[in-house]
């Protein structure tokens, strides 16, 4: 992690869960990290946990990845305050239970605009600042995708499907990983770009009839980005699958 020293990462959905532990390790690594997130207030409290000789590096901004204006908004401050983005954490995401054939419509809206076009807000916004530099930077984006990116399980027995919208904006993402490794190669850039896809991980996010399954921790993940980020530059994590032991699916 030596060239990460003083780098600025991005991380989107930093007040709980996934991003929250990464923004710890990035920080303890020496990195300042940007964390962004609609709740302000556990974003405070994150903070006020991290050791002081380190509190420094770590800067929250509020922001809805769902709204480009916001995006576009605070992406302008990080480039005014920090000079621009080296790695951009795509971790914002939402999930919310039902069925796809009956559920509002605007709640169907929301998952999209959060797991698909708000990983694109920000990554553009990233782009301009790693395109902006002089010689091209050594830059990384990663995006917490999820098993149900691949392939789609059964509900357990007893239980509707209530997955909805969630796995098709995780497809998306699978698809996004390559496409994006395409377009940074043919703009000759320097950049890597890496898909995580956990199995279930104990999050806000998990369904309660899941809550009883093997389960893979915030910090599994957020081990498994950091091993992606110090791979050596001829190095690219395309895509990290990690599970819990005895996951049934």
């Amino acid at each position: 992690m030596e060239r990460w020293q003083n780098r600025v990462a991005v991380v989107t959905g930093a007040s709980s869960g996934i991003g929250a532990e990464i923004s710890r390790k990035l920080i303890a690594s020496g990195v300042i990290v940007v964390g962004l997130a609609r709740r302000l207030d556990r974003m405070l409290e994150l903070r006020a946990e991290i050791p002081e000789a380190r509190r420094q590096n770590f800067h929250i901004k509020q922001c809805d990845v769902c709204e480009v204006k916001s995006v576009n908004d605070v992406f302008d401050q990080i480039v005014e305050e920090f000079g621009g983005v080296d790695i951009l954490i795509n971790n914002a995401g939402k999930l919310s239970g039902g069925q796809l054939l009956t559920m509002s419509l605007d709640t169907v809206q929301q998952v999209l605009q959060t797991n698909v076009m708000g990983v694109v807000y920000c990554t553009q916004r990233a782009f301009q600042s790693w395109r902006s530099k002089s010689p091209p930077i050594e830059g990384h984006v990663v995006l917490i995708n999820s098993i149900v990116g691949h392939y789609l399980f059964n509900p357990l027995p007893g239980s509707q499907q209530e997955l909805n919208m969630y796995p098709a904006t995780k497809h998306a993402l699978t698809a996004m990983t390559e496409l994006l490794r395409q377009e940074l190669r043919d703009f000759k850039t320097k950049v890597k770009v890496t898909s995580i896809s956990p199995g279930l991980v104990d999050t806000e996010l998990v369904p309660q009839q899941y809550k009883t399954l093997p389960m893979l921790q915030a910090e599994d993940v957020a081990n498994a980005i950091m091993y992606a980020l110090a791979t050596p530059p001829h190095v690219q994590v395309h895509e990290l699958t990690i599970k819990p032991m005895g996951e049934p699916f």
